[in-house]
Formats: C-alpha cells, sequence, structure tokens
C-alpha cells in the first residue's frame, strides 16, 4: 500500500475527495479542513493500493495540486487493515509487478544529480577498482562494483528515452559523463603518484589472471550488460535493493574505467582503448534493454493490469462536511 497526503485549497477539496472515492483501490480516507498552514488549504489524506495509483496520482495531478497545494506519497511497510487488504484484492494485478511512475521518476531523478556525493562514490570505486587491476584481487573489484553509483543516472536515462524526454536524458548523461571523467582523472592522478614513489610498476598489468575479464569486451559483456539492465529496472520498479546490489557485481563498469586509468599511468596503450569499449559496451547494454524493460511494463500494464473503474457506483461513504 501507498499512503498519500494532498494539501488542497478548500476549492479543490471536493474533487480530491471524488477521485478518492471513486477508486477501489483507496481507504482509510482523512479530510481535516483547514489544517495545512503553507501553502494553506485542507489536508486529506488516504491509502491506495500501488497497482492502482498511477490513475489516482494522475488525477491529482491534473487538478493542478502541484501548483496550488501538494501531493506526498510514502511507501508503507506494514498495514494492519482489513480495508487495505480489500482493497489490495480489488486492485488490479500484484504490487510487485506495477510501476507507480511518479514514484520512479522522482528516485531516478534524485539518483542521476550530478552531486558531491555522487563524484566521491565514482571516484573511490574507479580507485578501488584500479587497486584491484594492479593487485590483481577480484575481491576489490567486486567491492568497487558495488560501490559504483553509476546506475542511478542510466535508470534516469532509460526513463527519459521512454518519454522522449530530453530534459531528462541529458542531465543524466552529463552526470555520468562528468563523474567518470573526474574518477578517472583522480584515479591517473593518483596512479601518477604512486608510480613516482616506486608503488606502481608497469610490470604489474602484465599478468593478471583473475581481474582480466574486465578488458575483454565480447559478445558475452553485451549480453550480461543487457540482463542487469532488465534486473536493475525491475529492482527498482518493484522495490527490491537487495536486488540492485547483484546488478552492481554483475557489469564492468567502474572497474573498466579504473584500469583505464591506471593504464594510461603505465603506459598500456592497448589497455586504455579496450577499457573505454568495454565501460561503452556495458553503459549501451543497460540503457537499451533498461528503456525496453520500461517499454514492456507500460504496455503490459496498460494492457493487461487495468481495470475500468465505473465512477460514482462505488462509494466510500465520506463525510464531505466540515467538522
Amino acid at each position: 500500500m501507498l499512503h498519500v497526503r494532498v494539501i488542497s485549497p478548500a476549492a479543490h477539496t471536493d474533487d480530491v475527495l471524488r477521485i478518492a472515492d471513486a477508486s477501489p483501490a483507496v481507504v482509510n480516507v482523512l479530510r481535516v479542513p483547514g489544517a495545512a498552514l503553507s501553502p494553506r488549504g485542507d489536508l486529506v489524506e488516504f491509502d491506495v493500493a500501488r497497482e492502482a495509483a498511477n490513475d489516482v496520482l494522475d488525477e491529482l495531478s491534473a487538478l493542478g495540486l502541484r501548483d496550488v497545494g501538494g501531493i506526498t506519497v510514502e511507501q508503507l511497510d506494514v498495514s494492519l487493515s482489513a480495508a487495505a487488504d480489500a482493497a489490495e484484492t480489488r486492485a488490479p494485478g500484484e504490487g510487485d509487478d506495477a510501476v507507480v511512475w511518479a514514484e520512479l521518476s522522482a528516485r531516478t531523478s534524485a539518483d542521476a544529480r550530478l552531486t558531491w556525493a555522487f563524484l566521491a562514490f565514482l571516484t573511490l570505486a574507479t580507485q578501488i577498482a584500479a587497486i584491484g587491476a594492479l593487485l590483481d584481487q577480484p575481491v576489490l573489484i567486486v567491492g568497487a562494483m558495488v560501490l559504483g553509483p553509476e546506475f542511478g543516472p542510466v535508470a534516469a536515462m532509460c526513463l527519459g528515452l521512454l518519454r522522449r524526454e530530453g530534459r531528462v536524458v541529458l542531465p543524466a548523461a552529463r552526470s555520468l559523463l562528468i563523474g567518470f571523467a573526474v574518477a578517472i582523472a583522480t584515479t591517473l592522478l593518483c596512479a601518477l603518484v604512486g608510480r613516482g614513489l616506486g608503488w606502481v610498476e608497469p610490470g604489474m598489468l602484465a599478468s593478471r589472471p583473475l581481474t582480466d575479464f574486465i578488458i575483454h569486451p565480447d559478445k558475452w559483456s553485451f549480453i550480461v550488460a543487457l540482463l542487469a539492465g532488465v534486473a536493475g529496472i525491475l529492482s527498482l520498479t518493484a522495490g527490491k535493493s537487495s536486488v540492485l546490489v547483484g546488478v552492481f557485481i554483475s557489469v564492468t563498469t567502474v572497474p573498466a574505467a579504473g584500469n583505464a586509468a591506471i593504464a594510461i599511468a603505465l603506459g598500456h596503450g592497448g589497455e586504455v582503448a579496450v577499457s573505454f569499449v568495454q565501460l561503452g559496451v556495458n553503459l549501451a547494454g543497460m540503457l537499451i534493454s533498461g528503456t525496453l524493460t520500461l517499454l514492456a511494463q507500460r504496455t503490459l500494464w496498460s494492457r493487461f493490469g487495468k481495470v475500468a473503474v465505473v465512477r460514482g457506483t462505488r462509494g466510500h461513504g465520506i463525510d464531505r462536511s466540515p467538522r
């Protein structure tokens, strides 16, 4: 279940209640007249089954509440309510299969922002990957994969491509480009310092049987990237964060960036090119499969997951009179 809190001007409150009353997936409706102080208005709260949230949120947004009030959506981990159980039964499909587009848009937008935290995590992950390549330590490579935050912008680009919204795709692509540029440049600088101190030598990249998979882009790399893109999008839309960790471990974007930096510092020109190819293959695979997964979810849900609701035939018995 999702909990929806609406700040509504008094003139719009009846419309908000009508929308809530008309959906069979909405329960526990609450109205507090005049409770909102900034912006001023009424407070309306209710719970809605995740599977039916999109229609309700779309109708609320159509009232213009984003400009004159506010709509907040929260995930309910536990709801001990027979009415809520009945609402989930009436709603079409399963909650884990439903994509709440407003939620996905907000989450990917936040994850795709070019922040100091994003740059720091990506740079740290790239440096760990570079050390893993130098020492031929797959554990460090896996750790770098988990730490890397690059799937956030990738997911935002997938959503932007699906909706054909350049204003979403371009900032996310910018975050990826600048993020990897900063991470590689910082790692390169550290590698050059290490080489000057005698800690890093060209021969360290000569033989590394345990980690050389990060510089062998082939059809299998692309296939894994495709599968990872599907799993990543499904984990975001279903709220399965533990699955997303598995996505991070499966693709070698960050290790390829780390290897490129260390290869530049040690003069291994051939590895530099192949590292960037590996990075591109992984990003392209995730973008393609992620976008197609969202397209499939939108198409399948619109055809098989919706149930037509006859407006006004079912009521919650809401008392709309001010208390």
